[in-house]
């Protein structure tokens, strides 16, 4: 086994002393154009990269930020750390990004892992509904700022989406098509996320003089398509099946659209269907999707932009602030049908 390129390597080669070799690293303004040239000939020569856990463990900062999503087979998270990963990059900074799989337990490892690697501080939409995980990671003092969720009870930053006003801009719609019975595909009950767009479906029935008995709810254990698929399965066997369908994300609409066509159902004619997301492949589905827009990339930097700012990257003074965007109901044929 080659034995790997040490500093010392380096400053043999080109004639130096080890510290003219840091500062050519580190500081390298501070060395002569000579001096500097014949050090970055050898770095070249012999193929040597900087240890970065050494590097890390003499400055007592680290240059990852750490990023814990939900769900990294869903694309609206894929946005997410694209953003974030833009943000980070202009710093000088790399992301670490982890799927927590919508699991407390594994979150909790992640975030443990995050405080063993000390990085600069970690992006986290939760799984925990309780906050025990939150609360335990808060003790080693690494910043972190939520994303696609609202702080609440917390100190911490947060960048969001009006998930109320985004279900009821997806009722409304439908609500304004004709509809006067609506199923929610909700997936897990715990999310907040999902109790907020349930909330906001509610409203917009109130605000139509429907009562709460016009939502059918069919949650589900996961947000992804196959779990969309089992809540079309379950919807195509209600006696008094509603005339459209909002779903708390865009897969689950994608699953129950597949549901609809295997049955020989058709949408939007027989059934309306609302996504929410507005991922890539709503638009491509083979009904196009309608579908409530949440600016994920813009989430995203905006979040890494904040834990920036908190960790003194930026230069910036630092308040920490809950920072809520607004949805977009993005409309497709999925519901555009006349009752």
């Amino acid at each position: 086994m080659a034995q790997s390129v040490g500093i010392k390597d380096v400053a043999r080669v080109a004639g130096v002393s080890v510290g003219t070799v840091s500062n050519v690293i580190n500081r390298p303004d501070t060395v002569a154009a000579e001096t500097r040239a014949r050090v970055l000939s050898a770095i070249d020569r012999l193929g040597y990269v900087r240890s970065e856990s050494a590097r890390q463990l003499r400055a007592g900062r680290s240059r990852i930020m750490g990023l814990l999503v939900l769900d990294m087979g869903n694309p609206f998270f894929v946005d997410v750390a694209r953003g974030a990963e833009r943000a980070a990059r202009q710093a000088g900074l790399g992301v670490m990004v982890c799927n927590s799989a919508q699991s407390p337990s594994e979150e909790a490892e992640y975030l443990s892992l995050f405080a063993e690697q000390r990085v600069r501080g970690v992006l986290l939409t939760p799984a925990d509904a309780t906050g025990r995980t939150i609360e335990a990671f808060r003790r080693h003092g690494i910043p972190f700022v939520l994303v696609d969720r609202v702080a609440e009870g917390t100190t911490e930053c947060s960048v969001s989406v009006d998930d109320v006003a985004g279900g009821a801009l997806a009722v409304r719609h439908l609500v304004d098509a004709g509809h006067r019975s609506v199923a929610y595909v909700s997936g897990p009950p715990g999310l907040n996320q999902v109790r907020d767009r349930r909330t906001g479906a509610l409203n917009a029935l109130a605000e139509a003089g429907l009562g709460p008995d016009s939502l059918h709810e069919l949650p589900t254990e996961r947000l992804d398509v196959a779990a969309g698929r089992d809540a079309g399965a379950r919807l195509l066997g209600l006696s008094r099946r509603p005339t459209a369908v909002f779903c708390a994300n865009d897969l689950l609409a994608l699953g129950v659209l597949q549901a609809m066509y295997a049955a020989g159902v058709g949408v939007p004619d027989d059934l309306a269907i609302v996504g929410y997301d507005d991922i890539e492949f709503a638009a491509a589905a083979a009904v196009p999707l309608t579908s409530v827009r949440q600016p994920a990339v813009t989430m995203g930097a905006l979040a890494a932009e904040l834990l920036l700012e908190e960790t003194g990257d930026t230069g910036a003074p630092h308040e920490h602030r809950r920072v809520v965007l607004a949805p977009e109901l993005v409309v497709r044929r999925s519901s555009l049908s006349a009752r």
